[in-house]
């Protein structure tokens, strides 16, 4: 029962990422630093002083960088590869399986895909915010997306197999509207 709650743990956590890459790593460092959890074998510095400090820096960074124009697009650029990896990092430090190529292999595709997906969709958002609106509607998706990641990654905190249930059909619509998107044109 424990493997099965760390994946939806893991689930829910990489989707928050999907949205904003350092949130999720920030508030379960946070976490750990309060002694809600602790990480896994090889993982621990994610709990560290030095984690929260790099984290602290990294999503205020980030989090600023969506509200400066042309910074923004900068970010989404690099947004999708580094969420996969924030995805997968987060997952792998939370699934609790011995075997460490099922772990990562799991991680890659529970955490690097829902984070993937999550953040091609807010990518896809963000271009038809731009040109719907010349880029002025931006600052109110990347709020949004600031808020979601934040809620997120606390709810999946407290509430794992609800968030996770949350995060798959909300990846399950994603890719929906992506594939819809794609029928249309």
């Amino acid at each position: 029962m424990e493997q099965v709650l760390s994946v939806f743990l893991g689930l829910g956590l990489a989707s928050a990422a999907g949205f904003r890459v350092f949130v999720p790593l920030l508030i379960t460092n946070i976490a750990s630093l309060l002694g809600y959890y602790h990480f896994g074998t090889g993982m621990e510095w994610m709990g560290t002083w030095t984690a929260f400090a790099v984290l602290l820096t990294a999503t205020i960074v980030e989090i600023a960088g969506y509200y400066v124009p042309v910074v923004d697009h900068l970010l989404d650029t690099i947004a999708l590869p580094a969420s996969v990896i924030a995805g997968t990092i987060l997952a792998t430090s939370l699934i609790e399986i011995q075997d460490p190529t099922l772990k990562w292999a799991l991680g890659l595709m529970v955490g690097g895909g829902a984070a993937g997906i999550v953040q091609a969709g807010t990518g896809l958002l963000r271009l038809g915010s731009t040109a719907a609106t010349g880029g002025l509607a931006n600052p109110v998706v990347a709020t949004s997306e600031n808020i979601f990641s934040i809620i997120l990654s606390i709810l999946s905190l407290l509430l794992p197999y609800l968030m996770a249930v949350c995060a798959f059909l909300f990846l399950i619509f994603i890719i929906k509207r992506m594939f819809a998107k794609k029928a249309i044109n």
